[in-house]
């Protein structure tokens, strides 16, 4: 019998979707049973009310998981994150040029996901240049790269609050602050750090912040946007006056419901589980690396700012697919990076930006987990990946 029959598969691929959380399962299946099942929350009779006065609960307690001076009106719902980053990506772009003309240039991350980068051709085709601000080697934009980059033309620039990648967590404060000066408007994409750090977009100083229900626990297709109150945008989906005209299309109540009650129950435990969380992953980084081979992609690991609960690691000399199959046989579910890029023979773009070569870019593997993952589980993995590696 080999080692992954007859068990259950260890999933520790959280970072690219969280199985969703009981009070999440729960709100559906409340939503299901009830009389406002299908209804439309923009209808006038009275079961049209009713679920408007759900989905107006559901929006305050979103907000009040992107801080607690966020205003409900400041949320926009959408049918998930890249959505909500295309809408701010582009609809933050063409509000600012449209109250300041000169204000043409687009600056972003060379490691934002692809929901931001896979956009870039479309700010191109609307007129704006876009820049790439590079990352240093530890896998964060410092704010003088920034700096060298800005000027009175620039109308937006998108960062994200960690990488979905390395779990490095970008100096969003000091960035907002640094296009503030410029006059740009700033947005971060938060999918991946959302509710795993604390994170108050009214005290980073955001415009815009988006997040996505199912990195948390909650259903997938359901996002949001966090867009600060008097901040331009233009609408990307038009045909109804939905979401305050930002976003047309009749909401989905069932999938945020579910997505409110997700973020309502991790909110109280951001702090504590992050510090446990932390040290699981500093354990799991100290076994790992101990081998010659292993390496954490953004070097000295013990002094990144990254999320808990995920691990990046590459491994000399071997190829990222073998591990995963090998892995996957011994019943513990990873990634290379992305899933979003799964199944590209290409290294990943944010491990060349940080300056990993080619051929250890080819060897990376992202662990990720939250707090329901069993301790002895990642002890067994580690285990696992250290035999399959192989003496030095």
């Amino acid at each position: 019998m080999t080692a992954g029959q007859n068990r259950i598969p260890v999933n520790l691929d959280y970072a690219a979707s969280t199985p969703m959380r009981a009070e999440a399962r729960l709100a559906q299946r409340e939503y299901d049973d009830s009389e406002l099942a299908g209804v439309n929350p923009n209808s006038l009779h009275s079961l049209g009310r009713k679920a408007a006065a759900r989905l107006e609960v559901a929006r305050r307690e979103i907000a009040r998981s992107f801080g607690a001076r966020v205003r409900p009106s400041e949320i926009v719902l959408t049918n998930g994150g890249t959505e909500a980053n295309q809408l701010a990506l582009l609809g933050l772009a063409e509000g600012a040029r449209q109250r300041d003309r000169k204000r043409n240039r687009v600056i972003v991350s060379a490691i934002e996901h692809d929901s931001i980068l896979d956009n870039l051709p479309l700010l191109r085709a609307a007129g704006f240049t876009v820049d790439l601000v590079q990352p240093c080697r530890a896998g964060y934009i410092e704010p003088h790269a920034l700096n060298d980059l800005l000027g009175d033309d620039v109308a937006l620039v998108s960062i994200m609050v960690a990488n979905n990648e390395t779990g490095v967590v970008q100096p969003i404060r000091e960035l907002t602050a640094a296009a503030h000066a410029a006059g740009a408007l700033f947005h971060t994409d938060a999918i991946q750090g959302y509710l795993h750090i604390p994170l108050d977009a009214t005290e980073l100083g955001v415009d815009a912040m988006t997040v996505a229900a199912h990195k948390i626990g909650g259903p997938v297709a359901s996002g949001a946007l966090y867009l600060k109150n008097r901040t331009p945008l233009r609408p990307r989906i038009f045909g109804g006056g939905q979401e305050a005209g930002r976003r047309a299309g009749t909401q989905d109540l069932r999938t945020q419901l579910a997505f409110a009650a997700a973020a309502s129950a991790l909110l109280p435990n951001v702090a504590q589980e992050r510090t446990t969380l932390q040290a699981l992953s500093d354990k799991l980084y100290a076994t790992l690396t101990a081998h010659p081979r292993i390496h954490a992609t953004m070097g000295d690991y013990a002094q990144a700012d990254r999320l808990p609960g995920m691990v990046s690691i590459y491994v000399d000399g071997m190829d990222s697919e073998e591990l995963i199959v090998k892995l996957d046989a011994a019943g513990f579910e990873v990634s290379a990076g992305s899933a979003c890029s799964s199944g590209s023979m290409d290294p990943s773009h944010v491990l060349s930006a940080i300056g990993i070569g080619r051929e250890q870019a080819l060897g990376a593997l992202r662990i990720s987990f939250d707090d329901r993952v069993n301790p002895g589980d990642l002890d067994e993995f580690a285990q696992t990946l250290l035999s399959i590696v192989g003496a030095a």
